[in-house]
């Protein structure tokens, strides 16, 4: 007897629908040019505290090098304690992650089922609609409006139904620089409660709001306090972007979940970099790091503003999303205004189109990231004012 199956794809559905990041070309042909990369958002400001690079030294001189509770070093999770309000319990409400990235994965997974619904803000971070893919779950848009970058509340509610299980938001968000408000997040609460939804907030760039704007984090919302996970890191804060180390922030009995999902899928991040962040923590000066990005901000919009190009500011984060048609009237893309620069000027973008989920919503706009050194900045606007 012969037997015959179907032949079926080696790879599973949910990692077909993958791709890679959209700017690995791009990266590419600036390196080959040695040109200024303003693309990504790797900090190129601050610079990584002395302290803390000796605490990493000393860690692994003193034999910190295996592994540590997969929830991560105490100390360090009552550092992170410390910098959240309202307080979070470090023993039973904090997890330490390998990177946000990790931590969003985690969140997701502990969270929906393949078939569930997520609804999220549309520009924003590409990396989401992946995650979302590889839990096998639906993305529900929400489009927001330039250039302030707000959804209409018809829009939101229109969103959710029967089948959301979760929410996930982004303040500040990547790339826009929106800052969710109060009114914006008792809103979202309000349809969490309705329908029974777990809101997922990565607040990534908790530390850089600008303009004396008072940060709000969705664990301090009445209706989400109970409801929700927060995605930290201390990539940007604290300038370790290659140390990957970020954390979960939720009521203990989520905790209890997510620390298993955690498990699976790591099962703890590096024992000696977690210990230096827990020691030398108090020797980054964060609120001086602020000010400065602020500078940076400002240096960015006055140059890319007399390039000719539109946008609002940046409310927090580190990027700015700018509008490119008043210098090329509509006739080429966001990723031809990449190119064209890059070899005019010697300076790589984002385009702006993979941040939308529907990409020609985004031609007409590049991402800038401004988490550089000023004199970085300087030489961006000579290059790019010149003649």
């Amino acid at each position: 007897m012969v037997y015959t199956t179907a032949r079926r794809s080696p790879v599973s559905s949910r990692a077909a629908v993958l791709q890679g990041s959209s700017l690995g070309e791009l990266l590419l042909l600036a390196r080959k040019r040695h040109a200024i990369d303003l693309a990504v958002g790797t900090p190129g400001y601050p610079e990584p505290s002395a302290g803390l690079l000796q605490a990493a030294a000393d860690a692994m001189q003193a034999g910190r090098n295996q592994y540590d509770h997969p929830s991560g070093d105490l100390l360090l999770r009552k550092r992170i304690a410390e910098t959240l309000a309202p307080g979070a319990d470090p023993r039973t409400e904090l997890t330490v992650t390998v990177g946000a990235t990790e931590a969003l994965c985690v969140a997701l997974l502990a969270t929906i089922d393949p078939g569930d619904e997520v609804v999220l803000l549309d520009p924003g971070y590409e990396q989401f609609r992946a995650a979302i893919a590889l839990a096998g779950a639906v993305p529900r848009f929400v489009p927001l409006h330039p250039p302030a970058w707000r959804y209409d509340p018809t829009d939101l509610a229109a969103a959710f139904g029967p089948r959301t299980r979760a929410v996930l938001l982004n303040t500040p968000a990547n790339p826009t620089g929106r800052v969710l408000d109060r009114t914006e997040l008792d809103e979202i609460a309000a349809l969490c409660d309705h329908w029974n939804a777990t809101v997922i907030c990565d607040e990534v760039y908790s530390t850089y709001v600008f303009d004396g704007r008072s940060w709000l984090s969705v664990s301090e919302v009445p209706g989400l306090t109970e409801r929700s996970i927060v995605v930290g890191s201390l990539s940007k804060s604290h300038a370790i972007s290659g140390w990957r180390l970020g954390f979960l922030r939720a009521d203990a009995a989520r905790t209890e979940v997510l620390r298993r999902v955690h498990e699976v899928t790591t099962n703890g991040a590096a024992t000696p970099l977690q210990v230096a962040v827990g020691v030398a923590a108090l020797s980054v000066d964060l609120c001086a790091a602020t000010v400065q990005m602020a500078q940076c901000r400002d240096l960015v919009q006055e140059m890319f503003s007399r390039k000719g190009m539109k946008f609002a500011a940046p409310e927090g984060g580190c990027y700015l999303l700018a509008d490119i048609s008043p210098v090329t009237d509509g006739k080429y893309s966001g990723r031809q205004f990449v190119l064209e620069l890059l070899d005019e000027a010697g300076v790589l973008l984002a385009p702006g189109a993979s941040f939308f989920a529907d990409s020609t919503r985004g031609e007409q706009y590049v991402r800038i990231a401004f988490n550089r050194q000023p004199d970085l900045l300087g030489e961006v606007e000579r290059r790019i004012l010149a003649g």
